[in-house]
Formats: C-alpha cells, structure tokens, sequence
C-alpha cells in the first residue's frame, strides 16, 4: 500500500500558509468518488476552510445523498450555493431549460455565476482539478489567478486516477453509488450518460456526451487568461 504522506504533508503546509497568510479559503466539491481523498485530507487539518456544494438543481439524488454520506462520515460542514437565476428565468424561447438548448449557458448560469459571487468574498479557492482529467486541465498549474485577482490552488493537480483509488482503498472511503453502474463522471442528470457498453477515450466523456464541450466553465472562465 502506497505511503501518501509526503504528498498529503504538501497540503497541508500550503494551506496552513495560505491561513497563515491571513488568507480566507473556500473549497468547492462536486462529490464524486475521485472527490473524496481531497474532502478527507482537509477533514484532517483541524483548521478553518470553507466547504462548498454546487447545487445546480439537476443533480442525481444519489448524489445528494452521497454527498450527505460523506460530510457526516468526515465530519464536514458543508454549504450549498445556488444560482442567482431562478429555474423560471432559465429557458430558451421555447419553453425548455438551457441544458437542452445551449449546455455552456445552463453550466453558466448553474456553476460559473455562484462561484463568481463567492470570488468576491474569499482569497483562495481550493479545486480538486487533475491534469490527467482533459486536455485543458493538464496545462494549469498548481497556483492560478482568476480574473478578480483571487487565488486558486489546485492541490491534486499531479495526482491520477490510480492514485486517487489507491488512496481511498488505504482509507477506506466509498465511492459514488452511480460510479459501479457505468457513470464514470457524474455531473447533472440531465448531460450525464453510462457509458459502460459505449467507447470512449477519456471518463470525462461521459459527460455533454456527443456534444464538443469538456469543461463547465469553472475552470477555463474563472480563472486569468494567459
């Protein structure tokens, strides 16, 4: 069994600088299984950092639930962030959510608008984002600027997928309930597919299947373009 105290020690001294630093800090999680090792590392740090859940209101209920699982199992307390849009004001001229229509725009609306406003109030944002996750995420860096100026830190940013379930095995922490049953990347309901009898180059596609869209928009429009 692999030994990630090395790697676990880095964050925790980088975040207990950023504390140090006087530094508000704020985590968003979509509480998916790859989520968990990231959640349970801060759980461990005994120190202030804000918890973030992105309701878009087009979640699976499984992964509500999970979400609950988890906070209760890690003794976290999580808070949940809603888009300033209400769902009346989220359809297209004829009548249908955006999610059938126009994705970026529903993903702006649902994700981007509410971790912009909380932009306003912290000093750091802290995502779980990995290289090994799309062609857009493996050219960031660990330390990033979004486009207010605030800092995002991207602490498994060098971490895969094969480290991610070796440390939940060493730890013994669940994965989503959906992940088993073919969802290897589970966002909302309405644009998430099982792809398990469906070829596919990279678990992310499960995700706007068909569609030219990898990214929701948290992580190629808040932050500082280069």
């Amino acid at each position: 069994m692999l030994d990630f105290s090395k790697e676990v020690n880095e964050i925790k001294q980088e975040i207990r600088k950023f504390l140090n630093q006087k530094k508000r800090i704020f985590l968003t999680s979509s509480f998916q299984s790859h989520s968990i090792p990231l959640l349970h590392i801060i759980a461990t740090l005994e120190l202030k950092v804000d918890i973030y859940f992105i309701n878009t209101g087009f979640h699976f209920v499984e992964t509500h639930v999970f979400k609950n699982k988890v906070s209760s199992m890690l003794g976290l307390e999580v808070k949940t962030i809603e888009s300033p849009i209400p769902k009346i004001n989220q359809k297209d001229k004829n009548g249908f959510f955006y999610y059938t229509s126009n994705t970026n725009y529903c993903c702006h609306l649902n994700k981007v608008l509410p971790t912009n406003d909380l932009l306003n109030e912290y000093d750091v944002w802290i995502s779980g984002v990995r290289k090994d996750q799309s062609s857009f995420r493996k050219n960031l860096q660990k330390i990033e600027k979004t486009p207010n100026g605030k800092l995002r830190y991207h602490p498994m940013l060098n971490w895969n997928s094969k480290l991610i379930y070796q440390y939940r095995q060493k730890y013994h922490l669940p994965e989503h309930p959906l992940e088993s049953l073919g969802y290897f990347s589970i966002g909302c309901q309405p644009c998430t597919v099982n792809v398990s009898n469906i070829n596919i180059e990279d678990g992310r596609d499960s995700r706007w299947f068909g569609q030219n869209k990898m990214e929701c928009g948290l992580h190629t429009n808040l932050i500082e373009k280069k």
